[in-house]
């Protein structure tokens, strides 16, 4: 039914938003839809220097949590699951989350569990979170994502068997990050000026939201403690980004050194930020928020996580938002907003070229170059930052969220917005 609605949108003689609205059809249908009802993010600090430095990836979780369920009055013991991303924490943070669940004050007969699927594990917390309404195990659910840069580093891959030495993908899947950034550098002939550029404009998108205090709506503020160079602690309240710089230059950037190669073009300047963050989501099925008299920011309509290759896992939203789109019937010039993860300008540059995405619509309010990219909380920080966005601009709406993933996939979502 959702496609041969929008099948009808294309060919009729008018795209009225009133059309667009009856996306879904049945009744039935419409009150079995995921949504989501609210969300929240911190600030987002420079890892190992910035705001959140001394403050540990549980309460930087319990933040978001409590902050969420807060601002709708939800009680904890409504929810039926939690799910948390996490990337570098042992054991994809299981300890650490429920730990954040306690000082949170949720009861402990409210389940949580964490997931680790890369840079998409926020997003991908997500759709663990619907798969849960949707199977009817639960009707509401949490769905977040955390990362402290500080605390650990990315690089160590585990116990592995010297086995991937005789398979080419399996020792792919340990290349560098910003060697794969190379890797579609040379294979699809981005240029260093295209990635400058990018960069550039993800600042300048970034610091002229901040000014407009676009981001004081997502942001929940944290007090935490921060110490000095000499080991004072101060108690501090943090509100704002850490990572995004006004004043960014094209000809300064095109003066940065190549970080991961030699005579490579990918630089600190139009990479993403190491970063320290927490985002949580709010998900729910319709009924079952409407009759809590809970509101809608948006309706989750698709779907997909891909794999390519892993040398390059850069280009993963170049087919994993195709993916999304057809699964539900829709095209790109169908959606009005696309937050995609800037974890390289390169990778980034590639994949709004490679699908003809008009670049007044890609990360209206920057991205990771500017904001930051703590692992494992980027795709809940990104539905938050969409749903955001497309509820500022009043209309009924689509977005996608999408992001690469390392060792070769990519993950993509599809909102609706209804409008105001």
């Amino acid at each position: 039914m959702h496609r041969v609605q929008a099948v009808f949108r294309h060919i009729s003689p008018e795209k009225a938003p009133a059309v667009r609205k009856e996306y879904g059809a049945s009744a039935a249908v419409a009150q079995n839809d995921i949504v989501v009802v609210h969300g929240l993010r911190t600030a987002i600090g420079k890892a190992k220097r910035g705001s959140f430095k001394d403050t540990t990836p549980d309460e930087l979780l319990s933040a978001v949590m409590t902050a969420v369920l807060q601002d709708v009055g939800l009680p904890p013991d409504r929810l039926g699951d939690i799910c948390v991303g996490n990337v570098l924490q042992p054991g994809a943070g299981a300890v650490m989350a429920r730990v954040a669940h306690f000082l949170s004050g949720f009861p402990e007969s409210i389940p949580v569990y964490t997931v680790n699927r890369m840079c998409s594990s926020g997003l991908q917390a997500l759709f663990n979170i619907a798969g849960g309404i949707r199977n009817g195990s639960y009707d509401l659910g949490l769905a977040c994502g955390v990362e402290s840069m500080t605390f650990r580093s990315a690089g160590n891959p585990g116990d592995i068997s010297s086995k991937l030495m005789d398979n080419v993908k399996a020792q792919d899947c340990l290349i560098p990050m910003g060697i794969t950034s190379e890797n579609v550098v040379e294979r699809y002939g981005i240029s260093r000026e295209k990635q400058d550029v990018f960069a550039v404009s993800s600042q300048q998108k970034a610091a002229r939201a901040q000014q407009r205090g676009v981001f004081d709506q997502e942001i929940t503020p944290v007090t935490t403690k921060f110490f000095d160079a000499d080991g004072t602690e101060h108690a501090v309240t943090i509100t704002n980004d850490d990572g995004i710089r006004p004043d960014t230059k094209l000809e300064v950037l095109a003066k940065l050194q190549p970080a991961f190669k030699q005579n490579g073009s990918t630089t600190a300047g139009n990479s993403s930020q190491v970063s320290d963050g927490a985002a949580a989501v709010l998900v729910g099925r319709r009924a079952t928020v409407e009759l809590l008299k809970l509101p809608v920011l948006g309706i989750l309509r698709a779907s997909a996580v891909v794999g390519v290759p892993p040398d390059v896992m850069g280009i993963g939203p170049a087919y994993a938002i195709p993916a999304a789109l057809q699964s539900a019937g829709l095209s790109v010039a169908d959606i009005d907003v696309f937050e995609i993860n800037e974890a390289f300008a390169s990778q980034a540059v590639y994949c709004v070229e490679k699908l003809s995405i008009p670049p007044e619509k890609v990360n209206p309010n920057g991205g990771a170059i500017a904001l930051g990219h703590p692992l494992g909380c980027t795709g809940a920080r990104q539905v938050v930052t969409l749903l955001n966005e497309l509820k500022r601009r009043g209309r009924q709406a689509y977005g996608v969220v999408s992001m690469c993933i390392g060792t070769g996939m990519g993950a993509a979502a599809v909102f609706e917005y209804l409008g105001n």
